[in-house]
């Protein structure tokens, strides 16, 4: 094993090299749960002229299912009685002190015997049938004996007894890759496994003076059962995409039985040729786009990676774009116990992208994510079931000493304002804090990039008190704007909040008031916060020892209200001056907008009284029509008609006025309904109140 890769999601990249000979085999031990990972990555790479004939590992049936091909029907826990019952039949040879007995199985059975008193005791007894037609019975005890006497049986319990004994060892399976080819190559073997997450881990010293010294560490677990002689170690805060299948069990599936029809007859068939076709090593494949590389690129041995590329080179078959790393000269690293790391995107898939020449390949590649690294410079050796603490980085950060006080917490914490200046990506872990040569604290770290601030607290700080109390201010209406018709009354609503800070320590203190962020507030006024995250902004105050120290934060939460010109009335605007919610000049521009709608609504009213006046008299010489039908034929009839046709004549006359009122008064209503429409498109004003 050359090269291990852990990643967060729990697998590891696994990379074997060596050399075969010939036709040689290589052979290498999984457990059932490896072999699966194993089956969906292995990637197998002969870098000198042979070829990859094939990869064989020994296939595990379940047991039931191999129990099933026996003719004995025996289950996999079976009891004594059970196995004889079992070869019912058979030939066997029974011995029970000096009595004995042969000939053929006929039955095993339970039986009571009494004994002492009413006490009874319960037996298994074995009956044979012998060659003379004796029927002989056996109590099944430990002085009892059985011996099969046939050998086609004998050898059938042999392999029952074999499949038990496999059970064993079942979870070993050896994968053998088989090779051809001649003289010695080079080969590779790549696969993924599930491993054990690693973790990190960090402590930070804080010094008198200078920069505080941040270490890094990764615990790494190895449980794949194989020791990690002198590889090279690299540790990826990634999680590739990944899944568990059970590839290397068996499966069967119930296939439909269909009834051959009676003289069915089977027609031979042809199919499609295919459309392209190259001759390769006396075997067809596909033609590819892509042709093998004439020679090899530097770091490349064999037509594939060979060696590891310090700056954006390849390393151990897998592309790398290199981040900045940390070694000496860069963030104060200690020569051979620094390490470097490389914030990089790794692309497993590149491991095809270099055959051998002979044999033409299509390569895919893609990223894989953000991704970083931490590479160990120097290789490490860790043993089977072990596990190990490694060194991952060093280097001096910009960090700031201060307390951090958030309304949601019960105490006012210790913590360190950390600057990412070591230019790498710092894993999420624990870290730990030394202060004075003494433990200060310890706490939890999310991933920080490179150039990213972080509040990292670690203690609770006794020495500080803090408390906050909030004014609020009534609701007032601040500006007053009329467009297009509209009046917006934008008003705000006020709050003041002030946090007092009592420093009972001898030392000075730096502290971070951390001020919620609610929806829609905004600062009032212009003091500025250090920063600002999703949920709340940073405030910085200074306290001096023994001293109490104030930070006022105004914030304000602008309102808006909307009021339709032509629904105002007079009580509306007297509810507005009274409110001082408008000015002069406001009322004065609502009074006229008002008087013109008034005007448009008094033309409205005599529109509808005149149109009610003409339904009346409408209804009226209904009536009149009514009573001339009713005085036909009558001695009055003559001198009522002519009465009544005056009378419709004069209202027709009426009606005729009226709807000549009517008309006019539609097209004053229309020149005043006008003359509002320009008013109110026309008034634009903005005031201050």
């Amino acid at each position: 094993m050359k090269r291990v890769i852990l990643y967060k999601n729990g697998v590891g990249y696994f990379e074997h090299a060596g050399r075969v000979d010939g036709g040689e085999d290589v052979n290498i031990d999984f457990t059932t749960a490896q072999l699966n990972d194993v089956l969906k990555s292995l990637t197998v790479l002969d870098l000198g002229k042979g070829r990859i004939t094939g990869v064989t590992y020994n296939s595990i049936d379940p047991l039931n299912k191999r129990l099933g091909a026996l003719r004995l029907p025996v289950s996999e826990n079976t009891t004594t009685a059970q196995f004889l019952q079992a070869m019912r039949g058979a030939r066997i040879d029974v011995r029970d002190g000096s009595a004995s007995a042969t000939g053929r199985l006929l039955s095993v059975e339970q039986r009571e015997l009494p004994m002492k008193g009413d006490q009874k005791i319960t037996v298994e007894q074995v009956s044979l049938i012998s060659d003379t037609g004796e029927v002989r019975t056996f109590d099944l005890t430990p002085a009892t004996s059985v011996r099969i006497a046939e050998k086609d049986l004998n050898e059938e319990v042999g392999r029952y007894m074999h499949l038990m004994a496999s059970t064993r060892d079942q979870d070993v399976r050896r994968l053998t890759i088989s090779t051809a080819g001649s003289g010695q190559r080079d080969l590779l073997v790549s696969y993924i496994s599930e491993v054990p997450i690693w973790k990190s881990t960090y402590r930070i010293v804080v010094p008198k003076e200078g920069k505080p010294l941040l270490q890094g560490w990764a615990i790494v677990d190895n449980t794949v059962g194989e020791d990690w002689n002198n590889v090279e170690l690299s540790l990826v805060a990634g999680a590739p995409q990944s899944f568990v299948q059970q590839l290397s069990q068996p499966y069967y599936t119930r296939r439909p039985v269909v009834p051959l029809p009676e003289n069915a007859m089977i027609t031979p068939q042809t199919h499609e040729a295919t459309l392209e076709t190259d001759v390769v090593n006396g075997q067809l494949v596909m033609p590819t786009k892509i042709p093998p590389p004439a020679s090899a690129p530097a770091g490349v041995v064999g037509g594939v990676p060979g060696g590891v590329a310090s700056e954006g080179g390849v390393i151990g078959g897998i592309a790398s774009a290199s981040g900045p790393g940390v070694g000496p000269g860069h963030g104060g690293g200690t020569g051979g116990g620094t390490y470097s790391i490389k914030a990089r995107a790794v692309s497993q898939l590149q491991n095809l992208a270099a055959l051998q020449s002979t044999t033409p390949t299509v390569a895919e590649s893609r990223e894989l994510g953000d991704l970083f690294e931490y590479q160990l410079k120097d290789r490490v050796t860790i043993r089977k079931n072990q596990s190990a603490l490694v060194p991952i980085l060093q280097a001096r950060i910009d960090a700031e000493k201060v307390s951090v006080w958030n309304p949601a917490e019960t105490y006012v914490l210790r913590a360190l304002w950390v600057n990412n200046t070591s230019g790498v990506t710092l894993d999420g872990g624990s870290f730990n804090v030394l202060e004075d040569d003494a433990f200060a604290g310890e706490g939890l770290v999310d991933a920080i990039k490179p150039g990213e601030k972080r509040l990292l607290s670690y203690a609770a700080d006794l020495g500080l008190l803090v408390d906050a109390k909030q004014k609020e201010e009534r609701q007032q209406v601040t500006r007053v704007a009329i467009r297009r018709g509209i009046m917006t009354h934008s008003s705000e609503e006020r709050q003041e909040r002030i946090y007092t800070v009592r420093n009972r320590d001898t030392s000075p203190r730096t502290v971070i008031i951390e001020h919620p962020v609610r929806e829609g507030w905004k600062l009032a006024d212009s003091i500025e916060p250090l920063e600002s995250t999703a949920s709340c902004r940073r405030f910085r105050l200074a306290v001096e020892p023994g001293k109490t120290a104030t930070l006022a934060i105004k914030e304000y939460h602008p309102l808006f209200t909307r009021y339709e010109l032509t629904n105002l009335d007079d009580d509306q605007i007297s509810f507005f001056l009274s409110q001082k919610m408008i000015n002069s000049e406001v009322e004065e521009a609502l009074r006229k907008v008002l008087a013109q709608k008034n005007e448009v609504a008094g033309l409205d009213a005599e529109i509808n009284s005149r149109k009610g006046q003409i339904k009346s008299i409408s209804e009226d010489q209904q009536r009149v029509r009514e009573n001339m039908k009713a005085l036909k034929g009558s001695a009055e009839e003559k001198a009522l008609v002519e009465r009544y046709a005056h009378q419709l004549n004069q209202q027709e006359d009426q009606m005729e006025s009226l709807r000549r009122q009517i008309s006019e008064l539609q097209h004053k209503r229309g020149q005043a309904q006008k003359t509002l429409d320009e008013m109110l498109q026309g008034v634009a004003l903005e005031a201050k109140i």
